[in-house]
């Protein structure tokens, strides 16, 4: 017998897929892919042809390099040659499917899902791929039969069903599955949030502040059960209840500074400055409270201190505080919020301060320097730009400040050779260019050098032309 190239690819092919199939790397119904042959109604053992194999290798190959059409069209030519085999037709259902969804052709994969979990309806692969497209195609209240059976193979699809009912609006079902949940495995962050939100959505802040009740009676030393309670009866206007609340979380943790988070709102309120100002100092310097909800209450203490100016020293004891973190964000922070109401004086204050503890700020340091030549201090601007440099060399901005400076100080001849090396790391900034051209017009007139004066003031007026 002679054996041709055909053959040995033919082989090949077979050998390759009962393998791919084993693993189940491609496919498919898990139980059916573990063998290459299938059992007719009458027991008969009916091997797949040679030529289905090609085809259906074909498929796989043109699927994984992404060609979803041409994997289409060789499950095609494998259906074909399926003849009565049923597993086989399956297998090839199953990978229309897949091919169809990449294409978005959600309709026709729905259909061959459908077929191939007729022949095997507790398939979890199949169950999964279907589910996973009707949330796709937010079609959750079909989802919804699908994850009842998923979770008979894994309980973790009971949270994906209470949030399924949430979007179909069922939230009474959601919430009494909720607490089955937590009940069973614990309160989780996802379960909390997913509640909330449900509580947003049908109003019922009673319903929460129940919930948030219940759950610090349960939790008596979790003090974010606290927090939670408060915010949700300030959410619902009851101001009294929360500040009430607050007064009992201190009693009970008199040591606590997480409590301050709230305390120091409500003294605001009550005009009691003195006690407002405490709990802010002892959030600020706390190290057991999140820097987000730090640089939040700094919002608020920098908005008391706008309106309270005869407090500026206690804002500087709390900046002195949050610099031993060498964090140029807070400085940053405190900066951007006096740029916004017009103080750029005090702006400047903390920008430099922040470009003190953290000089590889770019976006802090180029403030800075803007705001330090608005004020016509150029000697400082030059020597920060100079030190920057050290650190950004190759960035153009820095040489146009540094020369802007040198011109300024009357430096002539130390700002061209500056303007001139941010010429050589300009890249697509017309802007930027056309500033260091009139910067070097002004340096060369400065020095009585018309000619290029007037040539740099040409070039500058060319890309404004252009613009």
């Amino acid at each position: 017998m002679v054996v041709t190239t055909t053959d040995i690819l033919l082989i090949n092919c077979k050998h390759i897929l009962i393998v791919l199939l084993i693993l189940g790397s491609y496919l498919a119904p898990r139980t059916l892919v573990a063998q290459q042959t299938s059992t007719s109604a009458s027991g008969e053992s009916k091997e797949v042809s040679d030529a289905f194999l090609e085809s259906f290798y074909e498929a796989l190959k043109q699927k994984s390099i992404e060609n979803y059409a041409l994997a289409i069209r060789a499950l095609e030519r494998a259906q074909e040659e399926c003849g009565s085999n049923p597993q086989a037709a399956a297998i090839v259902f199953f990978e229309f499917a897949k091919n169809q969804i990449k294409l978005k052709q959600y309709n026709l994969a729905e259909i061959n899902l459908q077929k191939v979990l007729r022949q095997d309806p507790k398939n979890q692969d199949v169950l999964e791929t279907l589910y996973d497209l009707y949330y796709l195609t937010r079609a959750y209240n079909k989802a919804i039969g699908l994850v009842k059976k998923l979770i008979e193979f894994d309980q973790d699809y009971k949270e994906d069903l209470a949030h399924l009912y949430q979007r179909t609006k069922q939230y009474q079902k959601a919430l009494l599955l909720l607490d089955e949940l937590d009940v069973s495995w614990g309160e989780s962050m996802y379960r909390t949030s997913l509640r909330k939100q449900i509580y947003r959505q049908t109003g019922n802040t009673q319903g929460a502040i129940n919930n948030a009740e219940k759950n610090r009676k349960k939790n008596p030393a979790n003090e974010r059960e606290y927090l939670r309670l408060i915010y949700l009866y300030s959410e619902n206007g009851d101001t009294t209840k929360a500040y009430q609340t607050a007064l009992e979380w201190q009693s009970k943790f008199p040591k606590s500074t997480l409590v301050h988070l709230v305390l120091y709102k409500f003294y605001l309120d009550q005009g009691n400055t003195k006690s407002a100002m405490d709990s802010m100092k002892k959030v600020l310097s706390s190290n057991n409270i999140e820097k987000e909800s730090q640089y939040k209450v700094l919002g608020d203490f920098l908005t008391f201190v706008q309106q309270n100016p005869q407090y500026q020293a206690a804002l500087d004891s709390i900046v002195a505080v949050f610099s031993k973190d060498n964090n140029g964000q807070v400085f940053e922070q405190i900066a951007a919020y006096y740029l916004s109401k017009g103080n750029k004086e005090l702006a400047l204050k903390f920008f430099q301060k922040g470009t003190e503890v953290d000089p590889d700020n770019f976006t802090l340091l180029k403030s800075t320097l803007l705001l330090q030549l608005e004020f016509n201090h150029f000697q400082i601007a030059e020597k920060t730009s100079k030190a920057s440099l050290e650190i950004f060399p190759a960035q153009p901005f820095l040489y146009l400040i540094n020369g802007m400076a040198h011109n300024n100080l009357q430096q002539y001849k130390a700002a061209i050779n500056s303007l001139v090396t941010g010429l050589d790391y300009l890249f697509d900034n017309p802007q930027l260019e056309k500033d260091i051209y009139e910067q070097l017009a002004i340096a060369h007139t400065a020095i009585g050098n018309t000619l290029k004066a007037a040539n740099f003031a040409k070039k500058a007026a060319a890309i404004l032309d252009s613009n």
